[in-house]
């Protein structure tokens, strides 16, 4: 793949953590729309969010047909696409379970860009696809991995694309009941 340090401007969709943890200067954030994936807990995580003991569960962008995903379309500052590839490639690609992809979007004033974005890997041994919403909550609300509790990710993400104004009604069953099963209240 082309990697897109060489296009100007680079542009990443930020589906999960990216929405509110870039980890990298963003010159533009504008809500965006990924036909053609579903935002989803079906990757298992056993770095981030979880260990290879006890798993943790992360979004991913899952191929399906009629989907859509609303997110976040993050223009990375000019001077620092290279960087920010690598860094994302670091974050991203730890464990082979995503693929990076240059797909369209659609932003919400009307333009139309090419985007970084990370897909999950359906033959990767960490894909997840086929989870009930309780056997997800039930997950997320027991692990921990280097970057922190598998619910505050949860939390954070559902929160940040509230405050965006994008609806995402299994995050906010998910954050409901995992509330529940940790006694936080609901």
């Amino acid at each position: 793949m082309e990697p897109p340090a060489t296009q100007r401007p680079m542009w990443v969709f930020g589906y999960g953590s990216l929405v509110w943890n870039p980890e990298f200067p963003v010159a533009e954030r504008l809500v965006a729309r990924l036909d053609g994936y579903a935002r989803t807990f079906c990757m298992s995580s056993i770095h981030h969010r979880g260990t290879p003991d006890l798993p943790g569960l992360v979004l991913a962008l899952d191929a399906r047909e009629g989907a859509s995903c609303t997110g976040l379309a993050l223009r990375v500052e000019a001077g620092h696409e290279g960087e920010t590839l690598i860094r994302l490639r670091a974050r991203e690609l730890v464990s082979s379970a995503y693929l990076e992809r240059q797909l369209p979007l659609g932003l919400a004033d009307g333009r139309q860009v090419e985007a970084v974005a990370y897909v999950v890997d359906q033959d990767h041994d960490q894909y997840r696809g086929a989870l009930s919403l309780e056997e997800q909550a039930r997950i997320i609300a027991g692990a921990t991995g280097g970057r922190g509790p598998n619910d505050e990710y949860l939390y954070n993400t559902s929160t940040h694309l509230s405050d965006l104004g994008i609806s995402d009604p299994d995050l906010d069953w998910l954050a409901t009941r995992v509330r529940s099963i940790r006694g936080d209240g609901a």
